[in-house]
């Protein structure tokens, strides 16, 4: 039997073909997800170049472009907390009600777990190939990055001029050099 609800963070920069291949894998164990869009305050920086609002724009679009279905997610951007320790009540405070939590990243792990909430650590699919890190890297090396996120992703990036803001954000003054 499915569970009713999960929740799946991830930062999303972007949103890459790993990421929709997680989701529709997730599917499977929950009849809902909500997908919360980690570190949603970020933007503008080398690691997390995209704001949380461009982050929900390319989600929202890539789900539709694979069919997936809208009644079956909620996309909720969940900010960081200075303060770790309550950070899974500020997630609980934001999100529907969910029995469980899947995150690669060892932090969310330990948070949700101390919390008493079950964490999955999701299967990644082809991870040194999708990864925000990755798809970033390409970009700066003028590589292919567009084979690695869906189509819609592609077209929110180059509306937004994204691939401009990462080259800008990763030149370095002479001062740092």
């Amino acid at each position: 039997m499915k569970e009713k609800r999960g929740l799946l963070i991830g930062r999303m920069q972007p949103v890459h073909k790993g990421h929709i291949s997680v989701i529709q894998e997730t599917l499977k164990e929950v009849e809902e997800l909500i997908i919360g869009i980690g570190s949603a305050e970020k933007s503008h920086t080398e690691s997390n170049p995209f704001t949380g609002g461009e982050r929900i724009l390319m989600l929202t679009k890539a789900l539709r472009e694979y069919d997936i279905d809208p009644s079956r997610y909620y996309i909720i951007p969940l900010e960081d907390i200075s303060c770790n320790s309550l950070w899974v009540g500020h997630v609980k405070m934001l999100t529907p009600p969910f029995c469980k939590v899947y995150s690669g990243n060892s932090l969310v792990q330990q948070l949700f777990e101390e919390g008493e909430i079950p964490c999955i650590q999701p299967s990644l699919f082809n991870r040194t190939e999708y990864s925000g890190t990755e798809v970033r890297r390409r970009i700066l090396n003028d590589d292919d990055w567009q084979s690695l996120i869906p189509e819609s992703v592609v077209k929110v990036i180059n509306e937004i001029k994204g691939v401009q803001r990462i080259q800008k954000l990763n030149k370095k003054e002479i001062s740092e050099l």
